[in-house]
């Protein structure tokens, strides 16, 4: 198949948005954005908010985060090999051997990431990022620090591929894939028409410490606020379902249930799945989500949260890998669920319909 808008989905996985360096991004996230909202506002964090309806009394927010994982240089040797640390949850077995993109001060260098040959004894088996470093060329310290400085962010030298025109994979799907759904429902809410104020927001700096989120959050204080993010799937080899559930790609979009969760918006987006003939999948966040939806909840005088995950193989992987017919449902059931309020709904789980 191909996903409405596709070509936007992969500018933006091809655009380096290392957590803490997001603008690029960012700007082309506005850039497409502001042909359909009705207004784009920015705060000091970095986040970019499309708006629709800004002077709806309702307010709901969707935050997906534009971020990816990174690494940062904090070392540079004498021979002048790269030394780095993590932005972000790195995998360092995934990292091995890798081709990456360092994103200099003056300009990006191509690099790699070695290893030690096996005929020489391998890389031990408890073996750290620490003992990994990036090699661009450089034959001294001196010549590398002409291009390369401490601090600098590192990527996956990857592009994003479609696979058998069903499913897409590259790094980063978590979370731009986010950044590309609250896009998408924004456009389909305009084309649609809603009552409510919608704000959709690309957030920064989720995989460091979620505080975009909590900016997105206080600066616009909703009356609900929706993450949309990506969860584990277990659709693949080696993964114990026993242990960590059954979510499948192409199985829908997956719905968090937990004491973070507010009832009420899990069971209008239920309600609007069934409309849709839509099936959902349900994951467990017993105390917390580990997305933007904790930051938002904990804004202003609370806030009401839902979390809504598209599935993903290979989390933190330079392979990520996820369905365009979930994120194809997963806009479809937003757009319908957010346009079905009025705005005098009751987010209190003790009030009945």
């Amino acid at each position: 198949m191909v996903l409405a808008n596709q070509d936007f989905l992969l500018n933006l996985l091809q655009t380096p948005s290392p957590s803490s360096s997001e603008m690029e991004i960012q700007k082309k996230w506005i850039q497409y954005v502001k042909e359909f909202a009705d207004e784009i506002r920015t705060d000091h964090a970095g986040n970019a908010i499309g708006v629709l309806n800004p002077d709806a009394p309702f307010k709901v927010l969707l935050a997906g985060h534009c971020d990816e994982i990174a690494l940062v240089i904090n070392r540079i040797d004498d021979q002048g090999f790269l030394h780095f640390d993590q932005m972000g949850g790195i995998n360092p077995k995934a990292a091995v051997g890798m081709k990456v993109t360092v994103l200099g001060y003056q300009q990006t260098i191509t690099g790699v990431i070695g290893v030690n040959a096996q005929h020489h004894g391998g890389l031990k088996n408890d073996f750290s990022l620490e003992d990994l470093f990036i090699d661009c060329g450089y034959k001294t310290k001196e010549e590398a620090e002409q291009h390369i400085q401490i601090g600098d962010l590192v990527v996956y030298n990857t592009k994003p591929e479609i696979l058998s025109d069903r499913y897409v994979s590259g790094r980063g799907l978590d979370n731009r894939t986010g950044a590309f759904i609250v896009a998408e429902v924004l456009k389909g809410l305009k084309e649609r028409g809603c009552e409510v104020g919608v704000y959709a927001a690309s957030t920064v700096n989720e995989e460091t410490n979620m505080g975009g989120a909590y900016f997105a959050a206080a600066g616009v204080a909703p009356d609900m606020a929706i993450a949309c993010d990506v969860t584990f799937a277990t659709d693949y080899p080696g993964v114990n379902k026993n242990k960590y559930g059954d979510v499948r790609l192409e199985g829908g979009p997956v719905l968090a249930k937990g004491a973070p969760i507010n009832r009420k918006i899990n069971q209008w987006l239920e309600r609007a799945a069934k409309q849709l003939k839509i099936n959902v999948q349900y994951e467990l966040t017993p105390r917390m989500t580990g997305t933007d939806a904790d930051k938002m909840r904990l804004t202003g005088k609370g806030v009401p949260v839902s979390l809504v995950s598209l599935p993903l193989r290979y989390m933190h992987s330079p392979v990520e890998t996820s369905s365009l017919k979930d994120m194809e449902q997963e806009i479809e059931l937003l757009v319908t669920m957010i346009a079905s309020l009025t705005g005098n709904e009751s987010l209190n789980p003790l009030d009945e319909d």
